[in-house]
């Protein structure tokens, strides 16, 4: 390990200690501090920004993922003022029971301890997975990409300087250096990070499960599938598939395969050719919704390896089945157990999908966009979860938390 690196996570595990005693008031305040200080520095982060934007290629899908502007600075700057709000998960009481001989058992949840972020492209990212670990008494070890390398300096020292100005210290929150070599530095780090939560594409993720000796807890890519059965409300259908892809297809919780059942094909792709067809998405359509799409501009023929695309941009597949049984197959073929969506209006074949199908978030009648930390009144969000230990969905505050047994005797011995 590169003596500086090594450096770097010595410090913020010292620091570790001084946020773990830090009154749940600081913690807060800190939060609040840091809120404001984005929105005051904002010029300043909105100049680094730009100059990671000019280094990415023209149309390039992570560019919307980089991009921060007023309005998002103004969105990020007031999720961490709702993270502030939001009850400290730490040293809560859990559990407690006196044991036959007279021992007193308490189970609490305490803070992780360290916790390690990889991710690529988001700076808000950086705020969020800060703010959440200050919030919950975690000091944290950030490794951002190279393409936001500007954005994350220019954040981090935001971060750090409303620490400072709260009494607390600047390396609870640490940004590593952008060199990719650097990951190899965390993997190894057993003694000073408790735990590492990649963030990004498919290959960062099984890059850093197959070679992480610190315990790594994923946020999975998106293969989200809307599936429209052969009872839903056309129009209802139509609304949810197109916000489901367009409205950020950036995304992981954005929609990448659409499966209609048969009966009611011709009559959704006729209303939804002209809807698609406003925002240029490119569709990869199976022989079937291929005949139906004939004469749409930006029209494929889908191979087998599209239905298991994280597309990320305003491209689609379209699978027509017929029925429930061969929706559900194909979901399991291709899912990734990140959102998956059914539109009807038949209750009994709601219930069954909902039931049957396994991932982390699943829906009725909705847009799979739904699945985030904030916007299920968890706060800002370190990811989705896709794995089944520890946390599993929208990876947020409440989740930043282990246990610990503390056990009051009398001179009790075994």
């Amino acid at each position: 390990m590169a003596v500086s690196v090594l450096n770097l996570l010595k410090k913020t595990a010292v620091a570790k200690n001084t946020l773990q005693a830090a009154p749940d008031k600081v913690l807060k305040k800190t939060l609040l501090t840091l809120a404001q200080e984005l929105e005051n520095k904002s010029s300043l982060i909105l100049s680094a920004n730009k100059k990671d934007i000019a280094k990415q290629y023209p149309g390039d899908p992570k560019t919307d993922r980089l991009l921060l502007n007023e309005q998002r600075i103004k969105a990020i700057a007031n999720s961490i003022r709702k993270v502030s709000r939001l009850p400290n998960p730490s040293n809560k009481i859990i559990g407690q029971k006196i044991l036959p001989n007279g021992l007193q058992l308490q189970k609490l949840a305490v803070p992780i301890g360290v916790v390690g972020a990889i991710y690529e492209s988001r700076p808000n990212v950086t705020f969020d997975i800060a703010a959440l670990c200050i919030r919950s008494g975690n000091a944290c070890v950030l490794k951002g990409s190279s393409d936001a390398a500007f954005t994350n300096k220019a954040a981090i020292a935001i971060i750090k300087n409303a620490l400072f100005k709260n009494g607390l210290p600047p390396d609870c929150v640490t940004l590593l250096p952008a060199a990719r070599e650097v990951v190899k530095d965390l993997f190894t780090a057993t003694k000073y990070i408790d735990v590492i939560i990649p963030r990004g594409s498919d290959n960062l993720i099984q890059f850093v499960r197959k070679n992480s000796m610190v315990p790594v807890i994923e946020t999975g890519a998106g293969v989200c599938h809307v599936y429209v059965e052969k009872n839903a409300d056309i129009g209802m259908a139509v609304n949810i598939t197109v916000n489901a892809k367009v409205s950020r297809p950036s995304v992981c919780n954005s929609m990448d395969t659409l499966i209609i059942d048969k009966d009611i094909a011709p009559q959704i792709l006729q209303q939804l050719q002209p809807q698609f067809g406003k925002y240029k998405v490119g569709i990869y359509a199976d022989a079937t919704s291929y005949k139906l799409l004939k004469g749409y501009t930006y029209l494929h023929k889908a191979a087998l390896e599209d239905f298991a695309r994280e597309f990320l941009s305003l491209n689609c597949a379209i699978k027509v089945v017929n029925g429930m049984d061969e929706a559900l197959a194909h979901i399991a073929t291709y899912s990734t157990k990140h959102s998956e969506a059914i539109v009807t209006n038949n209750k009994s074949a709601a219930a069954h999908f909902l039931r049957a199908v396994d991932a982390a978030a699943v829906y009725h009648n909705a847009s799979t966009r739904f699945t985030d930390g904030e916007e299920f009144g968890l706060g800002a969000e370190i990811g989705i979860s896709t794995q089944k230990l520890h946390a599993r969905g929208p990876f947020a505050l409440e989740k930043l938390v282990t246990e610990k047994w503390v056990v009051r005797g009398t001179g009790q011995v075994r």
